[in-house]
């Protein structure tokens, strides 16, 4: 790197320093010029002096003796000076003995010297006689010119500007060379070495120590400069270190290792571009765990994360198939299949990971079984961008698990309009409520073992302005969603205690109110409260009120629900499990558990005669409640063999369309009084 020479710190020094000692020059030379104009007058006042004094006797004598020829005579010799301009002899109150003057020399120098000495100057002695009296007889004045004197002053004061400008030059320059020796020039050598040092690593040339500037500033610039070069290399080190490390956890999951969403775009980015090229399909699957939460709370948090990566592991075995594969966050996944002619390729890839998942994980001394949703897309005919694919492939696999889980399912055009509907639906649910559009519905629960109508079960309806009834399996999971179904829920609890106590004053006084809790319910710290409240509120008995939580909500959290039902179970309510089967784990709590009674989910019941292990399901839950000393309650009965079955199996309790579908209020009690007059009817008859 070379140094302009207009930019040179020596050529900047240079100018500063003569400027400066020219500046200091003049100014000297003119306080010594000053001095000399001083002097110059000094010099014409002892002149004067001084001619006074050799002409003050004769002068006398003449004025003394009147003798004017004399005067003349001591006016001559003083002429013979070349500065006396004018002189006289004479008293000052008589006409003159002797005066003579000529006029003033014509000198160059006059503009110059006249304001500085005067044109003249005059001066005068008194004439005096000798002692004893000293007579004064008159007075000796002369006038001197002072261009001669001027002459002289002006090349004195030539010389002193001229010399002191040039002293002062002499004593910059040498100044700039001493400044140069000792500093410029090592600076440019510094400069030199630093020019030569390679960026990438600056420690490899150290500046080198310049000789006998070993413990001087610069010594010591030099070591720290030398210093900050291994201090910079070392952090460039760290740095690049530091950018690699980034630059893998922006696109590559800490887990499990595997690209993340934002590289996944990336490489979608390129299949895609290459397969419109070739006019070849891609196939994008996003895979999700069912209940992966369950496992994380039933087991722990690090076992979930063991998981995670063995299923990663799984995942990376179907590499030879796959363009791409990442982890999209949480329990999701997403493949890339490249290069396949028609879709059904994309559905064996999908079932060979669903098979794959039915071999258990083992971790340590746990054997743990995963089942997973798979959503997918295909390019071109579902989406042409990345993001499109993307996120086509989530919402297939969202809407595949609110239908059944554990299977793929391919996007279909009426995806987009369904999640619309699903979000307008999500709106419109967080102001239901307030625009009083929810009513509750009752259906009856008998008892078999009397025949008469027991209980019943109270089911909300949403019948929305514009859309009509909505049915609860599709509003439920969004209230959970949005966190709306804890109000929804305590109003539901408060309208089916007012309905209850209604029909207790008007007779039915050993009725049972069943309300279904959802999962969240479940988990809300404050419902044991809101329960205990509302029964004090509305005077009812316990065990008049009959709550029923799923199978899969007790199974999120253990811990919390029992403590929940514990809590419930002292305020009076009876406590129901609802959907009893449909779980997976379920009978390994079912002793811990503060339960009343199982409710044997409709499925098995509708299916009875057409699936036998449905009938086997149904005898071993029946069975399994008597054992357990709990009630078993029936759903979904709708017909009388199969009432006649379960009845047979010991079933305490049935409910479905055979004795009534869901009523409203009105309805329902105009069923309970019929159903009471039927009963007082054939229980006469018997009598």
């Amino acid at each position: 790197m070379k140094l302009e020479l207009k930019n040179s710190l020596s050529l900047k020094l240079l100018r500063v320093v003569l400027l400066s000692a020219l500046v200091v020059g003049i100014i000297l030379s003119f306080s010594q010029i000053v001095f000399d104009a001083y002097r110059a007058r000094q010099a014409v006042a002892n002149d004067a002096q001084r001619i006074l004094g050799m002409f003050r006797d004769p002068s006398t004598q003449a004025v003394y003796s009147l003798d004017r020829e004399m005067g003349m005579q001591v006016i001559e010799g003083l002429f013979q000076h070349e500065s006396v301009q004018h002189a006289a002899i004479g008293h000052p109150n008589e006409p003159m003995l002797a005066e003579k003057s000529r006029p003033l020399m014509d000198k160059p120098t006059r503009w110059i010297t006249d304001p500085i000495l005067g044109k003249e100057q005059s001066f005068s002695t008194q004439l005096v006689g000798k002692g004893p009296y000293s007579e004064y007889y008159g007075d000796l004045t002369i006038a001197l010119d002072t261009a001669p004197y001027g002459e002289d002053f002006v090349a004195n004061s030539i010389v002193i500007f001229i010399s002191g400008v040039l002293r002062a030059l002499a004593m910059g320059l040498v100044l700039y060379m001493v400044y140069h020796w000792l500093l410029t020039r090592p600076l440019s050598k510094i400069i030199d070495h630093l020019s030569n040092i390679n960026p990438d690593r600056p420690s490899e040339h150290k500046l080198p120590m310049l000789k006998g500037n070993e413990k001087n500033e610069l010594g010591l610039w030099i070591n720290t400069a030398n210093q900050l070069l291994a201090s910079i290399e070392r952090n460039t080190h760290l740095r690049r270190e530091a950018e690699t490390s980034l630059l893998r956890m922006s696109q590559y999951d800490f887990l499990t290792g595997l690209p993340n969403r934002q590289l996944l775009q990336q490489q979608l980015d390129q299949i895609l571009e290459d397969a419109g090229r070739l006019q070849r399909r891609v196939a994008v699957l996003c895979v999700g765990l069912d209940d992966f939460k369950g496992v994380n709370e039933q087991f722990s948090y690090q076992t979930g994360d063991q998981l995670l990566v063995s299923l990663a592991d799984r995942l990376r075995s179907h590499g030879g198939r796959l363009g791409a594969l990442a982890r999209l966050g949480g329990d999701q996944f997403a493949l890339v299949q490249t290069d396949i002619e028609q879709p059904y390729e994309a559905a064996e890839l999908a079932q060979t990971i669903l098979d794959d998942l039915e071999a258990p994980f083992q971790l340590e001394s746990q054997e743990v079984r995963l089942r997973a949703t798979i959503g997918i897309t295909l390019f071109p005919e579902d989406g042409d961008r990345t993001e499109n694919l993307l996120q086509k492939a989530e919402q297939t696999m969202t809407l595949a698990k609110s239908r059944s889980r554990n299977r793929y399912q391919f996007f279909v055009a009426s995806v987009d309009s369904e999640m619309r509907r699903r979000r307008e639906l999500d709106k419109d649910l967080r102001e239901a409520l307030a625009r009083n559009e929810f009513h509750l519905v009752y259906q009856p629960q008998i008892d078999y073992r009397s025949q008469q109508i027991v209980g019943v079960e109270a089911l909300i309806r949403w019948q929305h302005p514009t859309h009509g009834f909505i049915s609860p399996d599709l509003f439920i999971p969004l209230a959970e969603q949005n966190g709306s179904i804890i109000t929804i829920g305590e109003w539901v609890l408060d309208q089916a205690c007012r309905q209850l106590r209604e029909w207790h004053d008007q007779g039915f006084a050993e009725l049972r109110m069943a309300v279904n809790l959802s999962t969240v319910q479940l988990h809300h710290a404050e419902l044991p409260r809101v329960v205990n409240n509302l029964l004090q509120v509305y005077r009812l008995p316990p065990r008049s009120l009959e709550l029923e939580v799923t199978e899969t909500g007790l199974m999120e959290d253990i811990s919390t629900a029992a403590q929940h039902l514990l809590s419930l179970r002292r305020s009076g309510a009876l406590i129901a499990i609802d959907d009893f089967g449909t779980g997976y784990s379920s009978l390994t709590y079912l002793k811990s558990l503060p339960l009343d009674k199982i409710k044997i989910d409709k499925s098995f019941v509708q299916d009875l005669f057409e699936d036998e292990d449905d009938a086997t399901i149904v005898r071993a839950i029946i069975q399994l409640g008597r054992s357990l000393g709990m009630q078993v309650i029936a759903e979904g009965v709708e017909t009388a063999e199969q009432e006649a079955y379960i009845i047979a199996q010991g079933c305490d309790e049935g409910q479905g369309y055979l004795y009534s579908k869901p009523l409203p209020p009105r309805d329902l009690l105009q069923y309970l009084k019929q159903s009471r007059r039927l009963s007082e009817v054939s229980l006469g008859e018997r009598q």
